[in-house]
């Protein structure tokens, strides 16, 4: 499905996406995308890190780090030793630090102050939304903009489901990704209500105020959700 927006660029929709019935299922038996399952620790998808898209995003997550105390998050102490949550590679690129196998921001299961990221907990707990205290990439994922910008000036942006080959040979080597499972194809409701806010941070209000009209008129005319 395509859209066109007030400045000419055309974005397409993935609509089998969209109305599926996606949801994370970290904390339920995920089994991680290490090379082997691993559903016992709970790391998830934060085995590699958070790596950071630039430097608002970076600034942004330092603001939301510095909220958090030593009973949301695990490793804040062990983060200050280390000069801070975040590492520079020797390209230059920013990414959190790992520790014990994961994220520095992952609190391990059986912490007192509640398993998984630290950061999306100290939103809850303070009344945000996690996106706007988590890296970019933590909360996009598993949605994705692939953008193709014409020599006219416009840009076509296809809005769909990270998959394996998106993210190159790599992508081969994880034992397991989250839309492949059928575990993880079990919400009640679709995609485009779940992830109402990250979808009108990534598109804008008005243009996903059209797109609901527009999936909305496709359930009423399905009569079976779409995978």
């Amino acid at each position: 499905m395509s859209l066109t927006d007030a400045v000419g660029d055309v974005w397409l929709f993935d609509v089998d996406f969209l109305l599926s019935g996606y949801q994370c299922i970290y904390g339920q038996g995920c089994p991680s995308i290490g090379t082997q399952p691993d559903p016992a620790e709970a790391l998830g998808c934060c085995i590699h890190g958070a790596h950071f898209v630039d430097t608002d995003d970076r600034v942004e997550t330092a603001a939301a780090a510095a909220l958090l105390t030593d009973e949301n998050w695990q490793f804040r102490r062990r983060a200050r030793r280390a000069g801070g949550p975040f590492k520079q590679d020797r390209a230059g690129g920013w990414a959190s630090r790992r520790t014990e196998g994961a994220c520095i921001f992952l609190n391990r299961a059986g912490f007192p102050g509640g398993s998984g990221c630290a950061l999306h907990r100290g939103a809850l707990e303070a009344g945000k939304r996690p996106l706007d205290w988590k890296p970019d990439v933590c909360w996009q994922v598993p949605i994705r903009l692939d953008i193709h910008s014409s020599e006219h000036g416009n840009d076509t942006v296809f809005v769909r489901a990270w998959e394996r080959r998106h993210w190159g040979p790599g992508g081969e080597e994880f034992h397991w990704w989250c839309i492949e499972a059928p575990e993880a194809h079990t919400a009640p409701e679709p995609v485009y209500l779940t992830s109402r806010d990250e979808l009108i941070e990534l598109v804008g209000p008005d243009l996903y105020a059209r797109l609901v009209d527009a999936l909305t008129t496709i359930e009423r005319e399905t009569p079976v959700i779409l995978r």
